[in-house]
């Protein structure tokens, strides 16, 4: 770009994204004349879905506006909790966060996960056909335009990463409701019903069951029912804590 210049300032949780607006949070950039502020912002390394309100001298525009020549720009972050638009709420998650997944469906939040990557376009392609926030990393991912709503997640701590997700969604939690395997949905189940996956020391110490309705996975109370327990603990009081 090589036309108008303008002076934006971003919200400090952004600048991960504009490191040449560090340390002050400030830049000044050329713009086009023609294309738009949310064009601009992108292009400066900021997806959208991580932009709150703009502001133009004060003002707030949308992110069709387009800037003109010494307008001072303020960039702002999502507010939290993030309103989505649809319901429920569900979430898309991407390869590299397996981990975060698997917490989210202990809490019992609908969550799908693709093991595999099987690509940006399919990834957007899939949130906009389901309705589901786009959770991941990939910075160019967010950037698509088919995503039906996405989000980055900043840490790359499980912990961290579980806890923003529920400060920035606040969805429901019901846990224990749903397989961590596969996100579809549990019903108690006698021993006799899944006596199939379990072991000699399993089927004498346990009695109670339940089995996921989609894959037929097995659960109990086992050896790491404790640690699983203290990630839900935690998450259910951070949850509280957030209305």
């Amino acid at each position: 770009m090589n036309g108008p210049e303008i002076h934006v300032e971003f919200d400090r949780e952004l600048l991960l994204f504009v490191p040449q607006a560090r340390p002050a949070g400030t830049l000044k950039t050329a713009t086009d004349g023609a294309s738009t502020l949310g064009h601009v912002v992108e292009s400066l390394g900021v997806p959208l879905t991580e932009v709150g309100a703009l502001l133009v001298d004060g003002r707030e525009v949308p992110v069709s506006h387009v800037p003109q020549a010494g307008e001072e720009i303020t960039v702002r972050k999502v507010a939290h909790p993030q309103q989505v638009p649809g319901a429920p709420l569900r979430f898309l998650l991407d390869v590299h966060l397996g981990t975060l997944a698997r917490r989210l469906r202990l809490l019992g939040v609908d969550t799908a996960y693709e093991a595999t990557d099987i690509g940006d376009p399919a990834l957007a392609s899939r949130s906009a056909a389901e309705r589901r926030v786009m959770l991941s990393r990939d910075r160019g991912l967010l950037r698509r335009r088919e995503l039906w709503a996405g989000a980055f997640v900043y840490s790359t701590r499980p912990e961290e990463q579980l806890a923003y997700v529920l400060d920035r969604f606040r969805p429901e939690l019901r846990p224990w409701t749903r397989c961590t395997q596969c996100n579809g949905l549990l019903r108690e189940a006698t021993k006799e019903e899944v006596a199939d996956q379990l072991k000699g020391g399993t089927h004498r110490t346990y009695d109670v069951f339940a089995q996921c309705t989609e894959c037929g996975r097995a659960y109990w109370r086992g050896a790491h029912h404790e640690q699983l327990e203290a990630i839900v603990e935690r998450a259910v009081a951070l949850r509280a804590q957030l209305r």
